[in-house]
């Protein structure tokens, strides 16, 4: 049951973000579901690997810099999800952290 509620998280974050100017959804419902699936999938397997490569630009930004590596997978995200996209790296560190915030409302609403 944890799985599916992560994967809804994901679709309503999905969806949150597209009330940022340069990202947009196209698609219905279904669709963003599945589209939160595959973004689960996506930061399952490549933001370890992307935190690992960029670990010494965290540490000398003392972390700063995980929003923009999670902007740039975001925009990245666009081409494996089907319907969304992501005008440029800037809307998608906007998007980011829109995301996070919507995360983290639904995990303090709900809980673990």
């Amino acid at each position: 049951m944890g799985i599916l509620v992560r994967i809804l998280v994901n679709a309503v974050g999905l969806y949150a973000t597209t009330f940022v100017p340069g990202i947009a959804w196209h698609g219905n419902l279904v669709q963003l579901v599945i589209a939160g699936a595959i973004l689960g999938l996506f930061n399952l397997i490549v933001k370890p690997l992307a935190m690992l490569l960029s670990l010494p630009l965290l540490i000398v930004t003392l972390g700063l810099f995980y929003f923009i590596l999670n902007g740039i997978l975001l925009w990245l995200a666009q081409f494996v999800l089907p319907g969304y996209s992501v005008r440029d790296v800037v809307a998608g560190i906007i998007g980011a952290l829109v995301m996070t915030v919507v995360n983290w409302i639904l995990h303090a609403l709900i809980g673990k």
